[in-house]
């Protein structure tokens, strides 16, 4: 039996957590949200890794958000504080994933499935696939305002209003058209394209994609500029160094 999530990292530098829960189109756990931590949290300690796929098995779903099970037991609004208090701990450690980040939907992507796509770089899809968080339809729950404000950052408010309050989805050429969509490809071609894109982030520099990554997350989820620690970071490190050195020495030629 397949373990729920799982890390496989390849030899080109790319790694892939898997969710294979697909007989639960992908639903989380409480015990797969702590998996996942631990996953991110092993390819952060891995030199090796240099971009991370995030894609959920099947071939019907990314994540279709938290298994509605979980609720069964809450007893009061506190329990809600708690579970969104997790939540937000899972998608505020893939936004601060140093290396760059990719989700690849197959299929549909709701509730916390959308929000933890929406915190990876980039996103390619399925032209079946679908996003959106239709919960004014299903549990009558809300979403935090650090969700909202990420949602609204990439989709733009009227789209978030279909998703959240018309209870609607975008479907894949509407999210490529709004731009939060990379690309679609067909769900034959979905994996080869992730991995050349990871390919192409994988040949960049990680010095300049871990201080854009960092000052976007701060802009867009604290609404704070302070970047002083990033820019002593980047311009004090060999890479920078040695990239002037390589490009003043090509040039002199």
């Amino acid at each position: 039996m397949n373990e729920p999530i799982r890390l496989i990292v390849h030899p080109s530098g790319a790694a892939e957590i898997v969710i294979d829960r697909p007989e639960r189109h992908n639903a989380m756990t409480i015990a797969m949200y702590e998996s996942l931590l631990a996953l991110i949290g092993q390819c952060g300690q891995n030199p090796a890794v240099r971009c991370i796929l995030f894609r959920g098995a099947g071939g019907k779903s990314f994540i279709s958000g938290t298994d509605i099970a979980h609720f069964k037991d809450f007893r009061d609004g506190r329990d809600g504080v708690a579970y969104e208090a997790l939540v937000e701990r899972v998608i505020d450690a893939v936004e601060r994933i140093a290396v760059p980040t990719v989700a690849v939907i197959d299929g549909w992507a709701v509730g916390g499935g959308l929000v933890l796509a929406t915190a990876c770089d980039f996103r390619l899809c399925s032209d079946a696939s679908r996003f959106g968080a239709p919960i004014a339809k299903t549990l009558s729950n809300t979403v935090s305002s650090r969700n909202i404000a990420r949602l609204q950052t990439a989709f733009g408010v009227p789209r978030v209003k279909k998703m959240l309050l018309l209870a609607d989805y975008v479907t894949a050429q509407e999210a490529l058209a709004c731009g939060y969509v990379y690309e679609i490809c067909g769900q034959g071609a979905l994996e080869q394209a992730a991995h050349t894109l990871a390919q192409r982030l994988i040949a960049l520099s990680p010095v300049t994609q871990k201080a854009v990554k960092e000052s976007l997350r701060r802009i867009v989820v604290e609404q704070n500029f302070d970047d002083e620690d990033l820019i002593e970071e980047v311009y004090g490190s060999a890479r920078f160094r040695d990239a002037v050195t390589a490009f003043t020495s090509g040039s002199s030629k």
